[in-house]
C-alpha cells in the first residue's frame, strides 16, 4: 500500500486533531527510491548487496571476535531515539545480557542528558513534571532556550493559544524566535551565559520576597548556600555577563514571581552547553524558590524533547550508566532486580558514552560499533573525528532507512523499518507511553529494529525471550517498577498513560512530586551554581559566535524530511546573518559564504536578517551539503558530555554568489 494522507487523530491526548507540517506532509520517504531494501556487505569494491544470512554470520562472527581479543568492553551501540521503547529494551538487554557490557547510548546524550542529570539532582526523577494540560493552564509562562513554534509546533500553538488568553510569557533565547514577538520580555542573553541569567533572575526573587518561605522550609533544601552565592548576581553584574539589561531581568522576575500558577518550558539552548547541567538545575531552582512544582500552584520545569521516543529510549536503559527505569548499574539492589529477571550476572560499571565510543575507536580499543538510526557523521559535533572514528574501527553496522553519511562509512548496512511500519510504543516528552500500529509493510527485505535485533542475538548465539513487543514491554516492566502498570492491552484499551505508573488499576502520574519529591531525603535540591564561561569564545581570529538548530520544514539530519514533500518548503540550507556583519563582510543576501573554525570549515547561502543579533550566527545540520557538524567543536557538558552545540567561535568569508 501507499500513504496518501497522514490525519492526527482527533482523540489524540496532545496533538488534538493538529500535527505540524512535517507530521502532515514528511511522509515521502517511506516509498523513497533511495529506501533501504537489503542488507550491504562491504567487499573489496565497496558495498555489496548480500542475504541477510550473509549479513547475520558476518556480524556475529565480528562481535565474537571483538570479544574474545579484547574483551566485552570492545564492543559498543548507539540505540536509537526512533525506535520503540520496546526495540530500545531488546537493543541493551542484547548488549548487557549476551555481549556483556554496558556500552550502549542513545542520542539524548547529545541534547537532554543534561535534563536528566540535573532533574534526578533537583527532584530525583528525570522526566518533565508536569503534563502540557497542566502548564497551558499557567498564567505565566517562562519559555527558555526553544523554538517551539518552528521546532515543536503542536506545542508552540498551545503555548500562544494560553497567551493568547492572558498568560503573561516570557522568552529567553539570543535569536528573535517565533515566540518572541509575543512576550512581554524577551531576554537575549549571551550565548553560554544561561548560568548567570538564571542566578540574575533568582537573585530578583529572593531580594524583593518572590518566594514560597513555607514551600522552602517543608520541602526544598540548600536555600543558605543559594543565597550566598547569588549576592553575586545583582543585575548589573548579570548584565556585563550576559548583555540582558538590568531593568529586563528585573521585569522578568517579577512576571514569574507574582504569577500564581507560572511554568517554565525549556528547550536544547539550555542544555547543549559545557554547562549544560548546571543551566538546568540553576533553571529549576527558579520553580523550587516559588514553589511552583510538586504543588497547585505552578506547573514545574518541563523540558521539551527533540525525537519521538528520546525519553523513550532513555526510560528503557539504552544508557551506559542506567537500567530500565533509571537504577544505577553500580547499585546492587538495581542490578540485582535485572539480573533475577534476565538470569545473568550484569556488569556493574559504567559503558562509554558516544563521545568516549567514538574516542576508543580512534584509539583501537574498540573493535565493533552498531550504530541503529542514527547518522553521527551528520549529527554528531566535530564530525572530521567522527568519520575518523568509524574508519578506524573494524566492524561497523549501520542499521538505516538509507544510505546515509554514517551508512558510507560501515562494513555492514542492515535495511530497517520506520515507525509507520513497527508495532510498539513510544513515551513523548510529558511521559505519556502511546502505542503505535504498523500501516504498511516495511519495503522488500527491509526488518524492524525489532526484529533485527534478535536475528543479530539468534546468530551470535543467544536467546533474549521477549518474542513480540508486547512481551518486551511486559518484561521492562519487571525490571522497572515505574513500568509496571503499562501494556499494550491497556494502552490498546484506555490510551497513552503516563509514568511513573506501578500498578495496572491505577492511573499514571501526569505531574509528579505532589506528596513528596523522588530524592532519598523527599526535598526538592536547589543548587548554588557559579556562571563558568562557555568552551569558546569570540576573539580576534574567530570573533563571531555560532548557533545550530532546527527549522520547521525539517527534522535533525534531514535524512526523511529531504526525502519528502517538505523539502519543496526549504529546500536548502541557510546562515543566518545580522545585517551589520553582513555589511562588515560585504555579504549580500544569497551570496555564497564560508564559514570557517577551529574544527572545520562549511559553505552556506547568506541569509540576512535581525532574528539574529549582531557577532551571532545560525544554521542548521538538516543538510548534508553545508556539513555544519564540521564546525562545532568536541566540548561537551562536563557532568553528561552533551555536546557545546550553541557557541561556536567562528569567522565568515563572502565566496561569491549563491552556493
Amino acid at each position: 500500500g501507499e500513504v496518501a494522507a497522514v490525519r492526527p487523530a482527533h482523540d489524540g491526548p496532545v496533538n488534538r486533531g493538529h500535527a505540524c507540517v512535517k507530521g502532515r506532509f514528511a511522509h515521502g520517504f517511506l516509498r523513497s527510491p533511495e529506501r533501504l531494501t537489503q542488507p550491504l556487505l562491504r567487499g573489496r569494491s565497496g558495498l555489496e548487496p548480500v542475504s541477510w544470512d550473509v549479513a547475520l554470520d558476518h556480524i556475529a562472527r565480528g562481535l565474537r571476535a571483538a570479544v574474545t581479543e579484547a574483551g566485552p568492553d570492545a564492543v559498543a551501540a548507539i540505540s536509537s531515539a526512533r525506535a520503540t521503547n520496546e526495540e530500545n529494551y531488546l537493543i541493551q538487554k542484547f548488549m548487557r545480557v549476551a555481549i556483556g557490557t554496558n556500552n550502549v547510548d542513545n542520542c539524548s546524550r547529545l541534547c537532554h542528558s543534561p535534563s536528566a542529570a540535573g532533574l534526578t539532582a533537583a527532584f530525583g526523577l528525570s522526566g518533565g513534571t508536569d503534563c502540557l494540560e497542566d502548564v497551558e493552564q499557567a498564567d505565566c509562562l517562562l519559555v527558555v532556550g526553544a523554538n517551539p513554534v518552528e521546532a515543536h509546533p503542536v506545542v508552540g500553538a498551545r503555548l500562544l493559544q494560553q497567551v493568547l488568553r492572558g498568560a503573561r510569557l516570557v522568552v529567553a533565547d539570543p535569536r528573535a524566535v517565533g515566540l518572541a514577538c509575543h512576550a512581554d520580555v524577551h531576554l537575549r542573553p549571551r550565548p553560554g551565559t544561561n548560568v548567570a541569567l538564571f542566578n540574575g533572575l533568582a537573585h530578583v526573587l529572593l531580594a524583593e520576597g518572590l518566594i514560597d518561605e513555607e514551600f522552602l522550609r517543608l520541602r526544598a533544601g540548600g536555600l543558605p548556600e543559594l543565597a550566598a552565592l547569588l549576592d553575586d548576581y545583582p543585575p548589573d553584574q548579570v548584565a556585563a555577563i550576559t548583555g540582558v539589561p538590568p531593568e529586563d531581568l528585573v521585569a522578568a522576575a517579577r512576571l514569574y514571581g507574582q504569577a500564581q500558577r507560572p511554568a517554565i518550558v525549556y528547550g536544547l539552548g539550555v542544555t547543549e552547553h559545557l554547562h549544560g547541567t548546571d543551566g538546568v538545575r540553576t533553571l529549576a531552582n527558579l520553580a523550587i524558590l516559588r514553589g511552583a512544582v510538586g504543588t497547585d500552584r505552578g506547573f514545574g520545569v518541563n523540558p521539551l524533547r527533540g525525537q519521538n521516543n528520546v525519553q523513550g529510549a532513555s526510560d528503557m536503559g539504552a544508557l551506559p550508566d542506567l537500567l530500565p527505569g533509571y537504577g544505577k548499574v553500580s547499585d546492587p539492589a538495581a542490578r540485582g532486580r535485572a539480573e533475577r529477571i534476565w538470569g545473568t550476572p550484569l556488569p556493574g560499571h559504567d559503558g562509554l558514552r558516544i563521545p568516549q565510543m567514538f574516542a576508543a575507536a580512534r584509539e583501537g580499543a574498540l573493535r565493533a560499533l552498531w550504530i541503529i538510526g542514527e547518522d553521527v557523521c551528520a549529527t554528531d559535533p566535530d564530525a572530521n573525528r567522527v568519520v575518523e572514528a568509524l574508519d578506524a574501527c573494524p566492524l561497523v553496522i549501520s542499521q538505516e532507512l538509507f544510505l546515509s553519511e554514517t551508512a558510507r562509512h560501515a562494513d555492514v548496512i542492515l535495511p530497517a523499518a520506520s515507525w509507520l511500519e513497527k508495532d510498539g510504543t513510544f513515551v513523548n516528552f510529558d511521559r505519556r507511553f502511546q502505542r503505535v500500529r504498523p500501516a504498511l509493510d516495511p519495503p522488500d527485505q527491509a526488518r524492524t529494529d525489532f526484529t533485527i535485533v534478535h536475528a543479530i542475538a539468534a546468530a551470535y548465539g543467544a536467546d533474549l525471550g521477549c518474542a513480540t513487543p508486547a512481551e518486551a514491554l511486559a518484561e521492562c516492566g519487571q525490571v522497572a517498577p515505574a513500568f509496571a502498570g503499562i501494556s499494550h492491552r491497556r494502552l490498546d484499551r484506555e490510551g497513552a498513560i503516563p509514568w511513573p505508573c506501578p500498578d495496572p488499576d491505577r492511573p499514571g502520574q501526569a505531574k509528579l512530586h505532589l506528596d513528596r519529591f523522588a530524592t532519598p531525603d523527599g526535598l526538592a535540591h536547589l543548587a548554588a551554581r557559579p556562571y563558568l564561561p562557555p568552551g569558546e569564545s569570540p576573539d580576534d581570529d574567530y570573533p563571531l559566535i555560532l548557533i545550530t538548530g532546527r527549522r520547521w520544514a525539517h527534522y535533525n539530519s534531514g535524512n526523511m524530511t529531504r526525502r519528502s514533500g517538505t523539502i519543496e518548503l526549504d529546500p536548502s540550507d541557510r546562515l543566518d546573518i545580522h545585517p551589520s556583519d553582513a555589511a562588515h563582510h560585504t555579504v549580500r543576501d544569497g551570496d555564497a559564504v564560508l564559514v570557517e573554525s577551529r574544527h572545520g570549515q562549511a559553505t552556506f547561502a547568506a541569509c540576512i536578517t535581525e532574528q539574529i543579533p549582531p557577532g551571532q550566527l545560525f544554521c542548521t545540520f538538516h543538510f548534508t551539503a553545508g556539513r555544519a557538524n564540521a564546525l562545532t567543536s568536541s566540548h561537551a557538558d562536563t557532568v553528561t558530555s552533551c555536546p557545546e552545540y550553541k557557541v561556536t567561535a567562528v569567522r565568515l568569508r563572502g565566496i561569491g554568489d549563491r552556493p
